[in-house]
């Protein structure tokens, strides 16, 4: 590949290891997850010499990869790193005592993680918009990089999500923007901060943040803490958009030293807002022919019409921050509103798999209550004929937890019929903190909803197929592949 320079970022960003200059081959230890998938393909894409290795090697992604030209090795093994690759990026998914780690560590070989490696290889040279919060990440950046992409910037992207327009979750653009997912997970054993940590913005786009991941974080405190820090590293020239609903980013903002533009509803109230001066805003929304149109309020105070092919007082939201950082890099008014409409969305985000005999089967990635509550809320109107069926898996650590046992209850309350698993992975829980998927069914009933839980999937397609007639949206959500429930639920309506 030849030499690749040292990335010149922000000093007080990218915390980690030495990158060396020359690299031809690299090798991603855990290289099958999403993310590292998306990562070595990149990096392939790039000219580099890729390996990679993984506990679960198995089609879809283990087919892609070698499809790539990337040699895949099943299990962790230290003759795995024998060849001595140039550098060695290891996934947040790999703990200490991990052979191959280990022999990484003997051997002195060069290691970075994977927000490093993004942030050397992809990020190099680039402006960067960086887009974090609990929720609306993926939506939000994939709005950005459609946005920019359309006005012919040619950007650079790594998402969370795989984008339908490009059928991929990257793009190695020419052009000088790059727009990140900034996930607030742990890096790297050796690195337990943020992933975002690693990404100076140039603009950066906060959607708001709420108590998640309870294997990872204390309590709202704790999550708090980091983004407070990210903010106050943020360069006195870049530009913060942030959304005004919620109450905990007051707390985090007042540390920032560059300006900041708030965005929410143009009438934002109630004890749970911080109810801001607002720059960004909209007002008005309404359905029009499948696609949500509203009055949309710029910091100059023009009032235009935006139309979006996606559902939910949320992704007007995400739409909002989205125009803010396109506007910053520069793109007109005018040409953001063009674009919008031809965004054709992520998968796993209100996607629909399918329609059979008048009845719809949508996916969604929902599994933070406020997520679920949102989501249901966002398709109902879209279904004014039908009922909606809410099928819901707990799966996420946080979501297997009880930390959440109280709040799921009123998540459910504008779905129709709402279908519960118990979470196939419960057993890696603590027995004390595990969630129980009963008392949630129970809870959801006491508020006047017909709510059932079940034990396995089959069962609930069993449920499903004999329950639904045309009209209705049977909307899946969870994190997972959930055992392919969409596609066996259109298999077997009748």
């Amino acid at each position: 590949m030849g030499e690749m320079p040292h990335s010149t970022v922000d000093a007080r960003f990218c915390p980690g290891n030495y990158i060396p200059w020359d690299i031809h081959g690299i090798h991603l230890i855990a290289a099958c997850g999403t993310g590292m998938g998306a990562l070595a393909s990149m990096l392939r894409d790039m000219g580099f010499r890729v390996t990679g290795s993984d506990h679960n090697v198995y089609p879809p992604m283990s087919s892609f990869l070698m499809d790539k030209g990337i040699t895949l090795f099943d299990g962790y093994r230290p003759e795995n790193i024998e060849g001595s690759p140039d550098l060695v990026i290891i996934g947040n998914a790999v703990s200490r005592g991990n052979a191959e780690a280990e022999a990484v560590l003997e051997k002195g070989i060069p290691y970075c993680s994977m927000p490093q490696a993004i942030n050397h290889f992809l990020g190099h040279g680039k402006k960067k918009i960086v887009v974090t919060g609990t929720h609306g990440k993926t939506t939000t950046a994939s709005i950005i990089a459609h946005i920019l992409n359309f006005a012919g910037l040619d950007p650079s992207f790594m998402i969370g999500g795989i984008l339908k327009g490009f059928d991929s979750n990257y793009r190695i653009g020419k052009g000088p923007w790059m727009v990140i997912e900034g996930d607030e997970y742990d890096t790297a054993f050796f690195d337990k901060g943020p992933k975002f940590m690693h990404y100076p913005p140039d603009v950066a786009v906060i959607t708001g943040v709420e108590f998640d991941h309870a294997d990872i974080f204390r309590d709202i405190a704790h999550i708090k803490d980091y983004f407070r820090t990210f903010v106050e590293k943020i360069h006195p020239n870049s530009l913060i958009l942030s959304s005004a609903q919620g109450n905990t980013l007051a707390d985090i903002l007042p540390a920032a030293k560059c300006r900041v533009e708030w965005y929410g509803a143009d009438t934002v109230s109630g004890a749970d807002t911080i109810n801001p001066p607002l720059q960004w805003s909209f007002d008005t929304p309404c359905i029009d022919s499948g696609r949500t149109v509203f009055a949309l309020s710029t910091p100059e105070k023009h009032s235009l019409t935006v139309t979006i092919p996606l559902m939910g007082r949320h992704n007007i939201l995400n739409t909002l921050g989205a125009f803010g950082a396109a506007k910053e890099a520069g793109i007109s008014q005018e040409l953001i509103v063009d674009a919008l409409p031809s965004f054709q969305g992520i998968r796993r985000r209100q996607d629909i798999r399918g329609v059979k005999n008048g009845i719809t089967v949508m996916d969604d990635f929902a599994h933070h209550p406020s997520a679920v509550r949102e989501t249901i809320s966002a398709v109902k109107p879209f279904f004014p004929d039908g009922r909606v069926i809410a099928v819901f898996e707990p799966r996420t650590n946080s979501s297997m937890r009880n930390v959440f046992q109280d709040q799921y209850a009123a998540s459910f309350d504008d779905a129709d019929i709402v279908c519960i698993r118990k979470p196939s992975l419960l057993a890696k829980i603590p027995e004390g903190e595990r969630i129980s998927t009963e008392k949630m069914v129970l809870d959801i009933k006491k508020r006047g909803i017909d709510a059932h839980c079940f034990e396995d999937t089959a069962s609930i397609i069993d449920f499903v197929v004999n329950i639904a007639v045309p009209r209705d949206v049977v909307l899946v959500m969870s994190n997972g592949g959930f055992d392919n429930i969409h596609m066996k639920i259109l298999e077997h309506l009748k």
